[in-house]
């Protein structure tokens, strides 16, 4: 079946909502003062962002294709399998889909926010940092880590045959992901995941709040995309 753009938009707009509020939803569970989750390790993480990926993906695949994440889009767009008029209209709508999510997770655990005097464990909850505080080893990180998600997501869904099997997997590659290689940055894999929930830091009356870090804002933004597209490029020349 066919559908309108405006429908595969508001698809993708729910399904990045989901996606960041059950993600970073579970690193506010973790992160926050007085969770019944508080410091319950980051295996929670990598398991809130591997379900927060694949139930958005299972739900809306067949309606949008479920990217939900521009580097997706436009490393398909780059490849010749998405249309340029459409990229800026879904990623306008995965945007606003991760502010959207993210104001879900500030309404949810403000009293928590409120009891947090970790500015890092704040911000940690809307957006990603680099552990060493180095955007050099961000920008490796991010850009291995979206390399492999792409390339895996590519290859699962190759073959069209049972696509909500497929995101089954795609879901374990992201937790796998986050576990292994999470430590250094988060990690994003994922500009508006980060991008828009860094904008919503920035504008909230937080308190405590803390830098919204954007000298290192750019790094989970551009790195996702060039290893999104290097991923697309390289499965579409050799498979």
């Amino acid at each position: 079946m066919h559908y309108t753009l405006l429908v595969r938009c508001v698809a993708e707009f729910i399904g990045t909502a989901i996606m960041v509020a059950l993600g970073n939803g579970s690193v506010a569970n973790v992160e926050l003062k007085g969770t019944k989750g508080f410091h319950g390790g980051w295996i929670l993480i990598g398991f809130g962002y591997g379900i927060g990926v694949m139930i958005p993906a299972m739900m809306f695949g067949p309606i949008s294709g479920g990217q939900i994440n521009p580097a997706m889009t436009l490393a398909l767009a780059f490849n010749g399998e998405f249309p340029w008029a459409e990229v800026g209209p879904y990623i306008i709508s995965q945007f606003l889909g991760a502010i959207f999510g993210q104001l879900m997770i500030v309404a949810a655990y403000k009293p928590y926010y409120n009891k947090t005097e970790n500015v890092e464990s704040i911000l940690g909850t809307f957006s990603t940092i680099d552990a060493e505080n180095s955007r050099i080893n961000g920008f490796i990180n991010e850009f291995i880590g979206t390399f492999i998600l792409v390339f895996g997501a590519v290859a699962l869904t190759s073959d069209h045959i049972d696509p909500r099997a497929d995101f089954i997997g795609l879901g374990f590659l992201v937790m796998c992901l986050v576990v292994s290689f999470g430590g250094p940055t988060g990690p994003a894999l994922n500009p508006a995941r980060d991008l828009g929930p860094r904008l919503l830091h920035a504008l909230l009356p937080l308190n405590p709040k803390g830098s919204s870090q954007w000298k290192y804002s750019w790094v989970p933004v551009v790195a996702p995309i060039l290893g999104a597209v290097c991923a697309v490029k390289l499965y579409g020349a050799f498979f």
